[in-house]
């Protein structure tokens, strides 16, 4: 009861301003796929039993094998402490620093430098860097983005973003299944409203992509900065993260731009994102906040700190 009791939650600073907007945009997501499939349910009376399968079905999927499709994508093997005895140390100290239970450990051969942690629950956790970022970083510096992964864990961030992801997902697969299992009868019958239907559904699944994908864009922003903080807050030494990210994001500009693209699509689990400053998409668009917050938070932690 004791071990079980320590583990239930870290030594991760808590974030109350994190948490308070991570659960408005979570609830803003939910509202907008409970809107969603109540108005296909309107729309498509006959096939409600199709919606409901299919969107349940899907909600599984994501929440269950995200994680690994993510690991499995990226290339990330597991790796044994006689393997990676310097990545498992500092696995180690982290976790012993948070009072958490040690995640699965991988490294993922990739010259881009970076690290991302997925699973949905820190006994399914798994941190993984690639031989890019463990060939250019500092053990201090290793160490400040482990623990930045770490609090994703720690916090369940993976378990949150896959959920709010998950509508995105369901918003196009809906309006197939709407358009191919309700309405392919539509041109044989003279039912305008199965008509007018066929219009709408593609609309509405689109306005309902567009506004959840910058929902959950917003909401990976508010925990990469609360990652950011926890990092800095629990290992003491916000200038060795800084470093890291400066590192980092510094090295991506080299990387081709071919590379780069082929990780973009899995930035919700980055450290950093995948495009360099230059090459990503606005502001508003981006997974991460731009590096220069990030820098200037962990400046004013450092500050705080005396260091």
């Amino acid at each position: 009861m004791a071990a079980s009791r320590s583990h239930s939650h870290s030594r991760y600073v808590a974030d109350r301003g994190l948490t308070t907007r991570m659960v408005t945009t979570m609830f803003l997501i939910g509202l907008l796929y409970v809107v969603f499939v109540g108005v296909l349910l309107a729309l498509m009376r006959g096939a409600w039993p199709i919606i409901l399968i299919v969107a349940g079905g899907l909600f599984i999927a994501q929440f269950w094998f995200s994680d690994r499709i993510a690991a499995y994508s990226m290339g990330a093997r597991e790796v044994t402490r006689e393997q990676a005895p310097e990545l498992h140390g500092a696995v180690d100290r982290v976790c012993a620093l948070a009072d958490m239970p040690k995640p699965r450990v991988a490294i993922a051969r990739n010259d881009l430098p970076n690290a991302f942690a997925t699973g949905r629950s820190k006994d399914t956790a798994l941190v993984c860097v690639t031989t890019g970022l463990l060939r250019r970083l500092e053990p201090e510096e290793l160490e400040g983005v482990l623990a930045h992964e770490l609090s994703h864990v720690a916090h369940r961030d993976v378990m949150v973003m896959t959920i709010a992801a998950f509508l995105g997902v369901l918003a196009g697969v809906m309006a197939r299944v709407a358009l191919w299992g309700g309405f392919g009868r539509a041109g044989h019958t003279r039912d305008s409203g199965a008509a007018i239907a066929v219009l709408l559904i593609p609309v509405i699944s689109a306005a309902v992509y567009a506004i959840s994908f910058l929902l959950t864009r917003l909401l990976s922003r508010y925990r990469e900065l609360s990652a950011d903080r926890a990092a800095a807050l629990l290992t003491g030494r916000p200038s060795a993260l800084a470093s890291a990210l400066t590192k980092v994001t510094g090295e991506m500009g080299r990387i081709p731009t071919r590379d780069l693209r082929q990780a973009e699509p899995y930035n919700a689990f980055w450290f950093a994102p995948a495009f360099s400053s230059k090459e990503s998409m606005a502001r508003l668009l981006s997974s991460h906040p731009p590096l220069e917050q990030r820098l200037e938070q962990l400046t004013r932690i450092s500050a705080q700190l005396g260091r």
